[in-house]
């Protein structure tokens, strides 16, 4: 199903009416919610989808090429305190079922990781408990062949807070940023950066 529908799930009997919105793709754990309502409404439950009157916000997510999508994960989930996503439980389900081959899979942070993908989540988001996958603000790092070679046409804004500037900049350079220029305008002022790959960012 496409993203921004209403589900109208109502039991045989009229036992449960519910109408949910949902801003993600139809999954294994919607479907599996399906069946728990059953067994609590001992009926079957149908199912109508109704596309929404076009006024709910496109849920999206912010993607980033890498050549080590791993370690830009760490970076970004400690520059922004956001928490890397776990998939560990959705990856041994697909190498279970054949469905993802073992080379596509590695160890990080003691769980089963994709190999070219890895997310970072605000942590205060809702998350989809069964993939681990944010249903928030999050970024998402892939691997790519290529290396970085021209500035960012768009990039990443940190308010850190009034006063924190400086401090902010010096605890990012801990982590592997580095300051690539300091700038003061009539506008205001902020430091230009760049994270462990080359992505500019700025520190307000």
């Amino acid at each position: 199903m496409p993203p921004g529908v209403e589900h109208e799930l109502t039991a045989v009997g009229g036992t449960l009416h519910a109408t949910v919105r949902s801003l993600v793709p139809w999954t294994d754990a919607h479907q599996e919610g399906i069946a728990a309502a059953e067994a609590v409404c001992a009926g079957p439950l149908s199912v109508v989808t109704a596309i929404s009157d076009g006024m709910t916000p496109v849920h999206w997510k912010v993607v980033i090429d890498a050549a080590d999508p791993h370690a830009q994960a760490d970076f970004w989930a400690a520059a922004l305190r956001y928490e890397t996503e776990d998939n560990d439980a959705l990856i041994q389900r697909l190498l279970g079922l054949g469905a993802l081959p073992r080379e596509a899979v590695v160890e990080y942070h003691a769980r089963l990781a994709f190999r070219d993908l890895v997310a970072v989540r605000h942590p205060d988001d809702p998350y989809d408990k069964d993939s681990g996958t944010g249903l928030g603000r999050r970024l998402l790092f892939q691997r790519v062949p290529e290396p970085k070679t021209v500035k960012n046409r768009l990039h990443l804004d940190l308010h850190p807070g009034e006063g924190s500037r400086s401090a902010e900049v010096e605890r990012l350079t801990g982590l592997g940023a580095r300051v690539l220029r300091e700038v003061s305008e009539p506008s205001g002022a902020w430091v230009v950066m760049a994270d462990p790959e080359g992505n500019e960012f700025c520190v307000h």
